[in-house]
């Protein structure tokens, strides 16, 4: 029988969560078609469902999702019967919205006001829910994928696994940062921004709730007191990145981006240079660094920068069940005592081979595994 799936501590409001899902049998068949068309549904679904997708990337044979999944509202917020069926329409069309808006007020009329409540609570029900949300997205994907290649059967090798990421702190950006470089470390392309199927380049192409996410992203850790001089809060919710979005500092912003995944820094001008002196004698925001670089850097006792390790195939981000401060993965631990031995006394782990790292930038994991996080064992492809 097969163990629930961790979920976040009721005490989390917002709870983020990297998904990951692959093809039966790693089969390459996601093409450019099949990539653009999941894409589509992710967004259809992540507005329905009341998510939000941070950072995400669709390869050949998987695809990762960074997603925001906030608490169920009070009853007394939820969307009334008015904007239950706006919404439906927005996302699934005027059919799917006539039908309901027509049950409802049959109900309404009837005096039947506890059948038009089950109504809706059966919208409701799927909304707010990461498990929700990735079913309907890969049942329907399989749905289309089967009827345009004649097919029938699973699509899907199982089903996704996830890792509970601390929200607004350094683990979010590095999660972020992980999935927009997918593509460079599967050697498919050197920059992400030339592979229209990840966020960043989502963002970079002017898809307003993408760069949205990317602003966001750049913004975690600011001080309140400091974006609210600006004119700006900050916030988890999608209204408030809408708003982000419409500013005038989105160039800046993916600039911002670009700098922290390719590990460079974000200042311009002499400091930069002064900054960037030793960085393999590269030009700044262009630097690509390798694997074996990394393991070099390691092997001189040098501080591995996470832009670094990034690069390399890091289980913990796929496997680790929850990642983030120690104060974060022991308050998971806590809360989900009873999965773990009586044995077992704490719950964080520091991800192998980030010994050097200064404090603030160490991350740390519900599971411990055997690798460090710059070891990429041979023969397998980026996950």
């Amino acid at each position: 029988m097969r163990r629930p799936r961790m979920m976040a501590p009721a005490s989390l409001e917002v709870a983020y969560y990297h998904c990951v899902s692959r093809v039966v049998n790693r089969e390459f068949v996601l093409g450019a078609a099949e990539k653009d068309h999941f894409v589509k549904l992710m967004r259809v679904y992540e507005r329905l469902y009341g998510v939000r997708v941070v950072a995400y990337c669709i390869m050949s044979n998987h695809f990762h999702i960074l997603v925001e999944v906030p608490q169920r509202p009070s009853d007394e917020a939820l969307p009334d019967d008015e904007r239950l069926v706006s919404l439906v329409r927005e996302c699934l069309g005027d059919q799917q919205a006539m039908n309901l808006a027509w049950q409802l007020q049959h109900f309404r009329e009837m005096g039947a006001n506890a059948a038009a409540e089950e109504l809706r609570e059966s919208w409701f029900s799927r909304m707010w829910d990461v498990s929700k949300f990735m079913k309907v997205l890969k049942q329907r994907f399989t749905q289309w994928f089967n009827g345009r290649h004649k097919r029938r059967g699973t699509l899907w090798e199982d089903r996704f696994r996830s890792v509970l990421v601390q929200g607004e702190c350094r683990a979010l950006q590095t999660m972020a940062a992980y999935i927009d470089l997918n593509p460079v470390r599967a050697k498919i392309c050197e920059d992400p921004k030339d592979y229209r199927w990840c966020g960043y380049a989502e963002a970079v192409a002017g898809e307003k709730l993408a760069a949205a996410a990317v602003k966001w992203l750049t913004e975690l850790g600011i001080p309140k007191q400091t974006t609210e001089k600006q004119g700006k809060v900050l916030t988890g919710s999608k209204r408030g990145l809408d708003a982000h979005a419409k500013g005038q500092k989105t160039l800046e912003t993916l600039r911002v981006w670009r700098c922290e995944l390719f590990g460079v820094p974000a200042t311009e001008g002499a400091q930069a240079e002064e900054s960037a002196k030793g960085a393999a004698g590269v030009e700044l925001g262009k630097r690509r660094i390798s694997r074996e670089k990394a393991l070099e850097v390691l092997a001189l006792g040098g501080r591995l920068p996470q832009a670094e390790y990034l690069r390399c195939r890091v289980r913990y981000f796929t496997d680790g069940a929850a990642i983030g401060t120690r104060d974060f993965v022991e308050q998971v631990f806590l809360e989900c005592r009873e999965w773990f031995s009586a044995k077992r006394k704490t719950g964080a782990r520091l991800l192998r081979g980030l010994e050097l790292a200064k404090k603030p930038d160490r991350l740390y994991s519900l599971r411990q595994l055997q690798k460090n996080v710059f070891v990429a064992p041979e023969g397998h492809s980026p996950s």
